[in-house]
This record gives structure tokens, sequence and C-alpha cells, in this order.
């Protein structure tokens, strides 16, 4: 007796989920984790890891390739080099519409200074979806001897900056609370407040003071 056997179906479904729409500070779909590479900043500080323009952008390209939702591709103060490097990602593979039809988000990294966040909007306003990443400490170590500021120092430093941010055209911003398994309560409390939150932007929590 003849048995069927089975063949590959050019139209077997997909195993990918498609992407829900990006839209900035809003949720459309609660049950997809979008993903943040921070490879060519974050790792990029690790001993040995130091990569070229070039190099950063050929990353950024495989990255996209592999479904990266939000890619922060440096710190464009920190150097030249980097700020032409984020350039060029913001440039090119920020308008790099993928087979999803999918734009990825490109996040300039920033310290919470005018200049700073001034210089990576210089860099990343190319791309179709631009973020601006700025961040601070709020650890009561951290305030008193890096920062040598009050804790009401810093929360008004962070709203400055937050609009700052925004007043130069960026409506898709990311707060960073540096060191913040260490901050206190109130700092936190203070800064994720409905007041401070209005201002529409998202909430980065982080910890490397123990890597």
């Amino acid at each position: 007796m003849a048995t069927k056997t089975s063949t590959p179906s050019s139209q077997s479904p997909k195993l990918s989920r498609l992407r829900p729409q990006y839209i900035p500070n809003h949720i459309p779909d609660s049950s997809y984790v979008r993903i943040l590479d921070t490879t060519l900043r974050d790792g990029e500080q690790s001993p040995g890891a130091t990569m070229t323009a070039k190099e950063k952008l050929d990353i950024a390209r495989q990255l996209v390739k592999l479904g990266v939702d939000i890619i922060q591709p440096g710190f464009p103060s920190a150097s030249n080099s980097d700020f032409m490097a984020v350039k060029m990602i913001a440039q090119e593979v920020g308008n790099a519409v993928g087979d999803d039809g999918y734009v990825p988000v490109i996040a300039g990294f920033c310290r919470c200074v005018e200049k700073d966040i001034s210089t990576a909007w210089e860099a990343v306003k190319y791309a179709k979806r631009p973020r601006l990443c700025t961040s601070i400490a709020t650890s009561p170590i951290h305030m008193e001897h890096k920062l040598r500021k009050s804790k009401d120092q810093v929360i008004q430093i962070a709203r400055d900056m937050v609009k700052f941010a925004r007043s130069l055209g960026c409506n898709d911003i990311q707060f960073g609370v540096e060191d913040a398994t260490r901050y206190e309560s109130f700092i936190c409390l203070t800064l994720f407040g409905s007041r401070f939150y209005s201002l529409y932007f998202k909430i980065n929590i982080f910890s490397i003071s123990f890597l």
C-alpha cells in the first residue's frame, strides 16, 4: 500500500511574528518585547573591543538582519570618530526598510549635559526614527562624589535636560537612572512621579557598578 510523504510547502506559515507598529512613548502590543542592542556603545568599552566607524556600520547592518528593534551605535560626544559612526549609521541603517517593513530606531547616548544632548541629536536626527538616550547618576555615593550635587539638584537637572532634548525636536527620549540598584526611594519616586513622567519619555533602570 502506497503511503504519502510530506514535502516542504512553499506556502508554509512564517514562524516569526510581525512586529507591531512603532510609536514613540506608546506600547501598541504589550506582549511584544522590543530588543535594544548596545554592542556598539556599551560593548565597545570592553578591553580590546574598540571599533572603527566602518566596523560599527558593518555590525549595524547585521543587527538589522537579525531583527533588532533599537540600535544604540555610540556616544557621539566621546570623539569625532564616534560622532561620525553614529551619523553614518543613522543615515544608512536608520532609513533601511526591512523585509517586514520595519525601520530600526537609532539611539544616541548622551549625558545630562546640553552639549552632549545637542551633539547626539546632530548625529541621530538623520534616522527615520531617532532617539536620545540620556542618563544621570542617582545613588547617594555617585551624587556626592561623582556629580557633587544634592538630590534636588539632580532631579532638576534631569527635568531640565529632558525638556531640552524635546526642544531640539526629539520626540523619542529614553532617560536612564545610572547606578539604579543603589539609588534612594526618594529619587525614584520623584523622577518617576506623574509630574516628571508627563514629559513623555521612556525609563531605563540600569546598574553596571558591580559587573
